[in-house]
């Protein structure tokens, strides 16, 4: 059986140097895209489906009146239970053996259900325009670097880290490096806590933060919503069978909209904008 491998993040040893978002855009060959300066030194506000990694920045106060900044790697957790793949009604999206959850351009219709289903804002819709100047969309994320993955190599962002913020080893070796970094840093970070929520089973990118996953913009429990569990693991088998692709496709739309609903706060959401 094949060794299983996580990428770790230890945000306590970044400097936001954004090595890793040169890395991402060099290696999947991503398109630059500039942003209006919003009196910020982060240099995106979020993930775009031509951004797959952004270090984020939080300024906090410490206990001595000063501050220091607090820096994220931000890109696809790639979860074992992931709300993105349960959510597409169209197979398109699927684990690797690697662990990385990953798109398949030639099944994705571009519908968005995809961009609801995930609790973390990573996957965004691209779009595109075919020979007839038709306008098209496609979902795109991080991938993990699986395409290097498979060729031995470790994820760009990792090889282009000089802190050793980002490690790429195996699962065993990984969770003990983390718990132990975990004793190093918290008598500085008090909240400091490992990021590996188990209400989607984990992830394959595990974290080491230095306060509340709400500091930075994470959801402190995520869970995939019961109905996409049924819907993906349970209905949708058993119904294209029965009824045939075309007719659960319209099925999953139905679920994945109402999922949307509740995570917008029951507002409607066009996906077609």
């Amino acid at each position: 059986m094949a060794a299983e491998y996580l990428k770790f993040v230890d945000v306590t040893k970044c400097d936001g140097c954004r090595a890793c978002m040169v890395a991402c855009k060099n290696w999947n060959d991503l398109p630059p895209e500039y942003e209006e300066f919003q009196g910020s030194i982060q240099s995106h506000e979020q993930l775009t489906a031509h951004t797959w990694n952004v270090l984020t920045f939080n300024e906090q106060e410490t206990t001595n009146g000063g501050f220091e900044w607090l820096f994220r790697h931000q890109s696809c957790l790639h979860c074992v239970q992931a709300g993105c793949e349960k959510a597409c009604p169209e197979d398109a999206i699927s684990h690797t053996k690697f662990g990385s959850v990953v798109v398949d351009a030639d099944k994705c219709v571009g519908c968005g259900y995809c961009v609801q289903g995930c609790q973390f804002n990573v996957i965004s819709l691209a779009t595109y325009k075919d020979k007839r100047g038709k306008e098209y969309r496609k979902a795109q994320k991080c991938t993990l670097c699986t395409d290097r993955l498979e060729q031995g190599l470790q994820p760009a962002c990792v090889t282009a880290c000089h802190t050793d913020c980002l490690i790429y080893d195996e699962r065993e070796a990984v969770l003990s490096e983390a718990n132990s970094r975990l004793l190093q840093v918290k008598d500085r970070f008090p909240n400091a806590n490992i990021y590996n929520p188990q209400g989607i089973k984990g992830t394959t990118t595990v974290y080491l933060l230095a306060d509340k996953p709400s500091v930075y913009g994470l959801p402190e429990n995520p869970k995939v919503a019961l109905s996409q569990v049924v819907w993906k693991d349970y209905a949708q088998p058993i119904g294209k069978a029965m009824l045939g692709v075309t007719t659960m496709a319209v099925i999953g739309a139905v679920i994945s909209n109402s999922i949307a609903k509740v995570k917008n706060g029951d507002k409607g959401v066009d996906h077609h904008e």
